[in-house]
């Protein structure tokens, strides 16, 4: 049994944070538990910034900031090797 992988997008509502929700939903998988969340949100800020998080969007997956959210924007390659849109 394959168990699933927590997909979290780092989002302030802007068209690249959107873009990039929808490169999301568009490779995830089954197994991909994917939680858009509102940096205006106290929690998700504290959140983004334990993870790392720089600057939005950002994309984090089973609790790692994807490597292409640490210093660049994101990528679907970065995030497919990262485990996104695998069964």
């Amino acid at each position: 049994m394959t168990t699933k992988r927590k997909v979290e997008v780092f989002s302030a509502g802007c068209p690249a944070c959107q873009s990039t929700i929808e490169l999301v939903n568009r490779i995830a998988c089954d197994m991909c538990d994917v939680s858009i969340l509102d940096m205006n949100d106290i929690e998700v800020a504290a959140r983004a910034r334990a993870l790392g998080v720089q600057s939005v969007p950002a994309v984090a997956i089973n609790g790692q900031l994807a490597s292409c959210c640490t210093n660049a924007g994101v990528d679907e390659q970065a995030l497919r090797a990262a485990g996104l849109g695998r069964v």
